[in-house]
């Protein structure tokens, strides 16, 4: 009689549970499916699915999904010597992408997922009265744009070490923040975003170097391509406004945004 009153009462709290949460009600009906909301953000009260995680899922990607893209695995630091080949100038041309940022001699430029500091180091020269932050979460990317700085006696590139949903970055310290190729890797771009965008000044711009996803015939992995309407919606999502893309590279959008400063909002 006990034991037929026990299940009477858990079958009573599991159905209250049920109907006070239809969440998870239709988390236990797809429980058997491929795809489920992991991990919630607030906004004015309510939580609203940021990521899923993909059971099946590319093996270039970790499963997880942001605005229906998969995100990338990350290049480790054994990979720094592609960062460095010799060719990747004649392939990618990023001297180019360096002479159009139109920077000021006094402008400070977060260089993020920096990794051996190749952008780095060529920015850091015009900054006379400036400094790169060279952002990373790896430390060992770190250590080797140290070894870098000594050997091109360059100080003005500063490393800062990063974790995966933020850039440590202090709140409007920055005048661009540049990413070349590594935007797709961020495991958490919404947060590290939001990070970039509070550490921008007024009017700050956002540089995204990208491999055209639109284009089958850049030999690239689909995943670490991007297109542009994806690029745009996502920095959208985080309240920066598209001003330009760029398309001399021979292979990559080169795109820009910026964060509006209070008067653009005021006459809106």
């Amino acid at each position: 009689m006990l034991n037929f009153l026990h299940f009477i009462v858990t079958f009573i709290v599991i159905l209250s549970c049920l109907l006070l949460n239809p969440t998870l009600t239709a988390q236990a009906a797809t429980g058997a499916m491929s795809t489920m909301v992991t991990e919630r953000s607030r906004s004015a009260g309510y939580a609203y699915a940021v990521y899923e995680q993909r059971i099946i899922h590319s093996p270039d990607g970790i499963g997880k999904y942001y605005m229906g893209r998969e995100i990338a695995k990350v290049m480790g630091y054994t990979g720094a010597g592609w960062l460095e080949r010799p060719n990747r100038e004649g392939e990618e041309q990023p001297s180019k992408v360096v002479n159009v940022l139109n920077l000021k001699p006094n402008d400070v430029v977060a260089d993020i997922g920096a990794g051996t500091g190749y952008l780095s180091f060529r920015i850091a020269p015009l900054l006379t009265a400036g400094k790169v932050l060279a952002v990373d979460v790896q430390p060992e990317m770190l250590e080797i744009i140290e070894l870098f700085k000594k050997e091109k006696n360059i100080t003005n590139v500063e490393p800062v070490l990063a974790n995966l949903s933020n850039p440590n970055l202090p709140s409007e310290s920055i005048d661009l923040a540049l990413m070349v190729d590594a935007y797709h890797e961020l495991e958490y771009p919404q947060e590290v975003m939001q990070g970039i965008v509070k550490a921008l000044k007024p009017g700050g711009r956002v540089v995204l170097v990208e491999y055209r996803g639109e284009n089958p015939f850049i030999m690239i992995k689909g995943l670490h391509k991007m297109t542009q309407k994806q690029v745009r919606k996502e920095m959208q999502a985080v309240g920066l406004v598209w001003r330009e893309t760029k398309n001399l590279l021979p292979q990559q959008h080169l795109m820009v945004f910026e964060k509006p400063d209070s008067s653009d909002l005021l006459t809106k």
